[in-house]
């Protein structure tokens, strides 16, 4: 019999509200949310935020929570119920709710710490075991009371912590110095705003029992299927004529995601707001406007029309206009589907007659010059996605369409580069670390296009090499050296100038090259076809003088290329001051940067953003040290009444200090590691692994061992290859990239596998052993913490590797010259196996219970 349950609507404040507690059972899993979840978490807030300015009663429903009284319920007054489905909603809200708290503590008034303590998080006044509102499963215990009592280990390394520093980030952002309530508008839509529906079983109802159903996967109705049915519904006479005239043809001609995608696209084009978990109820209620059978046909009809013009956007080599044809293919190599609703409009127009093809394709051109520019100043992924999906609702209808385009980009905060904002930042910025790689990959292949060469070369096979290199040798070290200042640190300089569109280039031979000389690599860059290439080789030398020159060079030809904004383009800030203060927001306890460091993230020098640390309000600041680990003499608190020491509050945190007072170099967080918590490059790594062929299983092989071999030299080579052998002895499988440099994937479990595929690390001919933290925390049986924190434990039982708590969520590594050692390649391989069976443990018991 089914259980008997008792629902209502209700809001975080009237879930929260009173002495009540909501204990997480056992069975449930870990908290899991990652940024993804949290940023349609976040988005959604700041709209709702936004709608209730102008209508305080508007709420967002973010879904259901299940609960069971407590079989524990005692005699202290205190409500305790069982969370049966729902708890990573709760949690994710409960863990906002300590973000809000202390961040309206700090800048606003200490009296919200008490205020949201008492009304949301905790039950004053009763014994400990009753006091939290929320008490998450056992593992996840820990790390949700550091952020409850705001002690110096909240925002950890761990799920909980890096939720708890995204919302930090988060409002740090939305907060704007001249709106006195922007963050009071966001508490109250999170308190009063978001509803929910709870769902309370009966007493002595099996909890277990109802999470099992309310759990069980089953093949659900897509969102497309349940819009054809309702189209249909309102079709009682005619519904076979029109499913045989129009219905097929778009049926035949999109596939069923692809018409999902279109139902989007259709709504978007009215309300840039609308999300696509949301078609089925935008779509229905426009459709409920429609009185007649000839409406609802005349409906499919322009579905059908609609949908003729998407394939165009999803096949642009099916495009008659060569012009058009060339824009589409470039958009769509670029990557977003958030410029579709754009493509669909502009060809729509050309359909109508409103617009010729030379109109669309400049249109066009304006979209990707923004793109583009915005890449080569670090500005990828700032609100790309909300300003590409507001242009058809928002750009001026009385323009022609495409100076409309440019228009709308040009004006407010969407950092559409001027001609004198690239010449100053392609100098600066770490191009390398921006975007992702494919779109870095993409601007580099159209400036080699530009050239329009003779002798035409396969460009998409190439790789970005850098120049100056990633790892520089001694003689690179002299030839930097020598362009320095006296007072000036090499590895700030080499951090300033080694991932910038400057020292950035194309070639097949990336891992040939590597660390080589550059009397070397002038030679291999002379074979090269490739104009890029040849403009380098006919250098002497390559270090800060030649690296600029360069990117002035390449600066002209962008700005040549892809055309600018109008002469309305807002005045933006010069240096990104809002991507270093994500960066340090998202900074874990227990780790640190340095100056140069965050300098090369951003594209400045390392002095102004002292003075700016100095001056300004930043969240963590006293997380970023000299290079050599210490305390600046110029440090100090911005709060005129803290006196403590920086350095105790470092050590409180968990970072460790030597006998000088020099912080471990093991918890510094280097630019790339920056990069990944600033989000200026993807969260993971590839959601697919390079998969080669059967045939070609061999010569990646090979091309591995002859590239480690050449790079790391036959010790080094000889040790690597014991250990792979090893790994494979066990049990174990090996895949390789298909990249410049070959990498080799030790595999636990392939793609195919009921759980997924797994793998511990990444070998790399260039030296680095990297362990994959970041991808682990989505595999499971390593989703869970616990594990991954003890497969950190044991490499760091291995000499020579030092792997800091506060690195487990990203992808650090160590260098292949530890495997040299026999004791420590035998320790580490002890690590493997274990990692290995917990793999398969997990594995073996998701079987038996098929």
């Amino acid at each position: 019999m089914a259980p008997m349950v008792a629902a209502a609507e209700t809001s975080l404040q009237g879930l929260l509200e009173g002495a009540k507690q909501y204990q997480v059972p056992l069975y449930q899993r870990t908290y899991s949310w990652r940024k993804p979840q949290l940023s349609r978490l976040w988005d959604d807030i700041v709209k709702l935020a936004e709608d209730r300015a102008h209508n305080p009663k508007a709420t967002h429903f973010i879904g259901s929570l299940v609960l069971a009284p407590s079989p524990n319920n005692g005699p202290a007054g205190v409500s305790q119920f069982l969370v049966v489905d729902g708890q990573q909603r709760l949690t994710t809200l409960s863990i906002l709710l300590c973000a809000l708290r202390d961040y309206r503590a700090k800048h606003e008034s200490a009296e919200h710490r008490e205020r949201l303590n008492q009304q949301y998080l905790i039950n004053p006044w009763r014994p400990e075991e009753h006091r939290l509102k929320l008490v998450p499963t056992q593992a996840d215990r820990a790390a949700y009371t550091d952020c409850l009592d705001s002690n110096p280990h909240a925002g950890g390394a761990d799920q909980v912590g890096a939720a708890y520093r995204f919302f930090v980030a988060q409002l740090a952002a939305a907060d704007d110095p001249d709106d006195l309530i922007d963050i009071q508008r966001i508490e109250d839509a999170v308190i009063s705003g978001l509803a929910l529906v709870s769902v309370t079983a009966q007493q002595g109802d099996n909890v277990h029992r109802i999470f099992e159903s309310l759990n069980n996967t089953g093949l659900k109705l897509t969102q497309a299927d349940l819009l054809r049915n309702y189209l249909f519904m309102k079709l009682p006479t005619r519904a076979e004529a029109v499913y045989n005239s129009l219905w097929l043809s778009l049926q035949t001609m999109l596939t069923p995601t692809e018409l999902e995608l279109l139902f989007w696209l259709d709504l978007v084009q009215r309300d840039a707001r609308i999300k696509q978990t949301d078609i089925y109820a935008g779509q229905q209620a426009r459709l409920d406007r429609l009185h007649s059978e000839e409406e609802t046909e005349a409906e499919v009809r322009r579905f059908g029309r609609l949908g003729s013009l998407l394939r165009l956007i999803l096949h642009p080599d099916e495009e008659q206009d060569p012009g058009v044809r060339r824009r589409l293919q470039r958009l769509s190599a670029w990557g977003t589907t958030t410029v579709y609703p754009l493509l669909l409009h502009l060809l729509d127009r050309r359909e109508q007659g409103t617009a010729p093809s030379e109109q669309i394709a400049a249109a066009m051109l304006y979209v990707e010059s923004f793109l583009v520019r915005r890449l080569v100043i670090g500005r990828a992924t700032a609100n790309t996605n909300r300003i590409l999906l507001s242009i058809v609702t928002e750009m001026d209808e009385d323009l022609p369409v495409d100076e409309a385009v440019r228009a709308y980009l040009s004006v407010g905060r969407k950092y559409y580069a001027t001609d004198a904002s690239v010449r100053d930042h392609v100098r600066s910025i770490p191009y390398y670390l921006n975007g992702r790689p494919h779109q870095r990959n993409l601007v580099l292949r159209w400036l080699e296009e530009s050239y329009g060469s003779k002798e035409p070369v396969a460009l998409d096979s190439l790789t970005i090499e850098h120049v100056l290199p990633q790892t520089p040798t001694t003689e690179w070290r002299q030839m930097l050296a020598a362009d320095l200042d006296p007072e000036e640190d090499f590895g700030e300089a080499h951090e300033a100038l080694v991932h910038t569109l400057g020292n950035l280039t194309l070639t097949g031979y990336n891992a040939e090259m590597s660390n080589s000389s550059f009397a070397v690599k002038r030679v291999q860059l002379a074979k090269s076809g490739i104009v890029l290439n040849q403009e380098i080789a006919g250098r002497d030398r390559w270090s800060r003088p030649e690296i600029h020159a360069r990117a002035d060079a390449l600066a002209d030809r962008i700005i040549s290329l892809w055309p600018g904004p109008t002469a309305q383009a807002g005045k933006q800030s010069d240096v990104p001051w809002d991507v270093m203060n994500k960066a340090l927001a998202e900074l874990p306890a227990g780790s640190w940067t340095t100056y140069g460091d965050l300098a090369a993230l951003i594209g400045t020098a390392p002095q102004p953003l002292g003075v700016r640390l100095a001056n300004h309000p930043a969240p963590n600041a006293h997380r970023v040290l000299q290079v050599e680990g210490t305390i600046s003499p110029g440090f100090r608190w911005l709060a005129a009444d803290r006196t403590d020491d920086p350095v105790e509050v470092l050590r409180a945190e968990g970072v460790e200090f030597d006998g000088h007072g020099r912080a471990s170099q093991s918890q510094r967080i280097g630019v790339e590691e920056l990069a990944q918590l600033a989000g200026l490059t993807p969260d993971d790594l590839p959601k697919r692994l390079p998969r080669p062929r059967p045939d070609q299983d061999v010569p990646l092989a090979e091309q591995f061992v002859e590239q480690l071999t050449s790079m790391q030299g036959s010790a080094v080579a000889v040790a690597t290859i014991a250990l792979i052998e090893a790994w494979t002895d066990q049990g174990g499988f090996l895949l390789y990239g298909t990249g410049g440099e070959t990498s080799c994937f030790l595999m636990a479990r392939d793609r195919g596998h009921q759980l997924g595929d797994i793998w511990p690390a990444v070998i790399y001919p260039s030296g680095k052993f990297e362990v994959v933290f970041q991808h682990l925390s989505v595999r499971p049986p390593f989703d869970d913490i616990v594990l991954r924190e003890k497969l950190r434990r044991r490499l760091n039982d291995v000499s020579g590797i030092d792997i800091p708590a506060a690195k487990i969520a990203l992808r650090p590594g160590f260098p292949l010259a530890v495997l040299a050692d026999a004791d420590a390649r035998e320790n580490l391989l002890d690590g493997l196996r274990w990692f290995h069976g917990e793999a398969q443990m997990s594995a073996d018991a998701e079987l038996d219970t098929v």
